[in-house]
């Protein structure tokens, strides 16, 4: 029995899981990846979706419904299956990867099991506000910020992608126990694989066309339209790909049609991420204009892909790039535009950005994650927290629920 002695036993819940894909999804299954590989045992616990084709062992489903609006399943957090399985797995950590509905399991049974809580903060939370309307956006946001900080005084560690998002919760909150930057990690060998020529040809672009490219899903705090009015500053006509899809397209496309620009924006809708770096290995730049990114997981995709990076000065990119292969600039079309042209002059970047990513590579990442998970043990053992929940913070969370209950 020696040889399970020095492995972890890690259950990992997560509202959104394959085969939906978003930048959560991204992070649990390279952690799942990473933890299996250094020998060490990674259970998901995630919402059902009747499109799974294969149902793999180490993924136990609770059940969800399809809403009409809703872009992934929404998750009924009640299962007496799950619930005697993980009796049965015996985890020694559990880790929640959003504050609500499966987060809120992993909180119950960790005070039901006796066993360390670590969250994943992956969302600016309160970026997401308007979304709420017609809810006051300033009371949603006090109510995301009092929410937030009751799920943290369940927890025994902290995890952050990056320092500025860390930085960002130190301001709002009186930070008392551990947290980590521990970044998702890359594939690396995944974005390798082609060279330029050799991904144009399996799509069909022309190999004299210079060609821009971006990712992510197309809503309003994604900054599409700055890009796009950015991208119509730019000489030379160059080709810009869009890989992605939202509700936003649409304003997207008339907006591309009012600057004269359409013929050279190609929005290809969702992509399956195993051909991302086919489209990231064909492109010449990778443009950016989100702030509300908490790692830059897409930015550091393009880097191992060998582009280089005119990106919007936020949160997550900048902890992404280095001076050697990026450009970052404040949020405006005409500075953005500039940042482009500068990258686009530099020349070739490719080792650099290479480099720059090659630091975040899978399996260094996730023994970050092993030792986080030591001191959440530890943690646990003391009876430390991340936030102290004091009398004060109580009273303010129950009058923001009411607040909200009577906005409803």
């Amino acid at each position: 029995m020696d040889e399970w002695v020095d492995r972890l036993r890690v259950a990992m819940f997560t509202n959104v899981y394959l085969p939906n894909t978003n930048g959560v999804v991204v992070s649990v299954e390279s952690f799942r990846k990473a933890l299996t590989r250094l020998g060490h045992h990674a259970y998901v616990f995630a919402p059902d979706s009747g499109k799974i084709e294969q149902r793999a062992p180490y993924v136990f489903r609770y059940p969800a419904v399809e809403l009409p609006l809703q872009k992934y399943p929404l998750t009924l957090p009640v299962s007496p299956y799950a619930d005697h399985l993980l009796l049965n797995l015996k985890p020694q950590v559990l880790h929640a990867n959003h504050p609500a509905l499966l987060g809120r399991v992993a909180q119950r049974k960790s005070e039901e099991l006796d066993l360390p809580l670590v969250f994943t903060y992956h969302t600016r939370y309160t970026d997401y506000a308007h979304y709420a309307s017609p809810l006051p956006a300033e009371n949603v946001k006090d109510f995301i910020h009092a929410w937030l900080g009751e799920f943290m005084s369940h927890c025994h560690h902290l995890v952050v992608p990056s320092q500025s998002i860390g930085n960002l919760l130190r301001q709002h909150y009186d930070i008392a126990g551990e947290i980590s930057v521990v970044p998702t990690g890359i594939e690396l060998e995944k974005f390798a694989q082609l060279e330029r020529a050799q991904a144009r040809k399996q799509l069909g672009w022309p190999l004299e066309d210079l060609v821009l490219i971006s990712v992510g899903r197309l809503a309003k705090e994604k900054n599409f339209d700055l890009l796009l009015r950015a991208f119509a500053l730019v000489q030379d006509d160059p080709q810009l790909y869009v890989l992605g899809a939202g509700e936003e397209l649409k304003a997207l496309q008339n907006l591309a049609q009012e600057l004269g620009i359409l013929e050279r924006c190609h929005f290809t809708g969702l992509v399956a991420m195993s051909d991302i770096p086919t489209y990231l290995a064909a492109a010449d730049l990778f443009v950016f204009a989100s702030v509300t990114e908490t790692q830059g997981l897409v930015t550091l995709e393009a880097m191992a892909s060998g582009l280089g990076v005119a990106a919007v000065d936020g949160s997550g990119t900048r902890d992404a790039v280095s001076a050697e292969c990026a450009v970052l600039c404040p949020p405006q079309p005409e500075a953005l535009a500039e940042a482009i042209v500068q990258m686009l002059q530099r020349g070739d970047c490719s080792q650099a950005a290479r480099s720059r990513a090659g630091q975040f590579d899978l399996l260094s990442q996730g023994q970050k994650l092993v030792e986080v998970y030591g001191q959440a043990i530890e943690a646990h053992r003391r009876g430390h927290r991340v936030l102290a929940s004091t009398a004060e913070s109580q009273s303010r969370w129950q009058s923001l629920l009411k607040l909200v209950g009577m906005s409803l």
